[in-house]
């Protein structure tokens, strides 16, 4: 107990209490909408940035993708295995397996409820017990797409009749397996599975397990 005390001191003093994510916006001279599809947008914004050697300021134009969010399920059942189902992903042309998730984009709804409602469309399960995994940008210097994880545990199937929900496109071809945590984790690092989001959700959900995930956050809607 002693050493984890002073481990947790020295955390405190020293670069790991220097190193955290911050919010930050620098001045934006203009701002343009590119294009606006379904989901998500492209956006220029002129951005106010110092100058060469911190020298004045200088402006500067960046692209990128204005997206509203998604939430992500690692949902797992009493024998500890986590579900992962295939969907193709036309962009990269591949069949990808993948965790359950969705676009936040039901206004008021937030990550919690978007990644409940997920998991009833997309698996017909519903979860009692819900914990926060780490959010994470995907690709900070190009979009704006926050992507909050989530670890689903104490699984129940919901009845086909209350599910208000009806697959088209890419998801009227979805398959299902269930993986053990352990499985999942060799798959990834074997490089079988390519989904940003599946890869983090699944190496946290194995990073804190060894306590039985009683370190975790319960999970809100904030």
């Amino acid at each position: 107990m002693a050493d984890q005390t002073r481990q947790a001191e020295d955390e405190m003093t020293g670069a790991y209490a220097r190193v955290a994510d911050a919010p930050a916006s620098w001045p934006v001279r203009r701002s343009q909408e590119r294009f606006r599809g379904a989901k998500c947008g492209m956006r220029t914004d002129w951005v106010e940035m110092p100058g060469t050697n911190g020298e004045g300021t200088t402006v500067a134009s960046r692209d990128y993708l204005d997206h509203p969010g998604a939430a992500v399920v690692v949902a797992m059942d009493e024998q500890g295995r986590v579900l992962l189902q295939r969907q193709y992903r036309h962009p990269t042309r591949h069949t990808l397996w993948e965790l359950p998730a969705g676009v936040l984009d039901v206004v008021g709804e937030g990550p919690l409820a978007t990644a409940r409602r997920e998991l009833v469309e997309e698996a017909g399960l519903r979860a009692e017990t819900w914990h926060k995994l780490p959010d994470f940008f995907p690709s900070s210097g190009f979009s704006n797409e926050r992507i909050h994880v989530f670890l689903a545990r104490d699984l129940s199937e919901v009845p086909a009749e209350e599910i208000d929900f009806v697959r088209e496109h890419e998801e009227s071809d979805l398959a299902a397996e269930w993986l053990l945590l352990e499985e999942a984790v060799r798959a990834v690092l074997a490089g079988r599975l390519h989904n940003g989001a599946t890869v983090i959700g699944i190496l946290a959900a194995h990073a804190v397990a060894a306590d039985g995930f009683a370190t975790l956050p319960v999970a809100s809607n904030h």
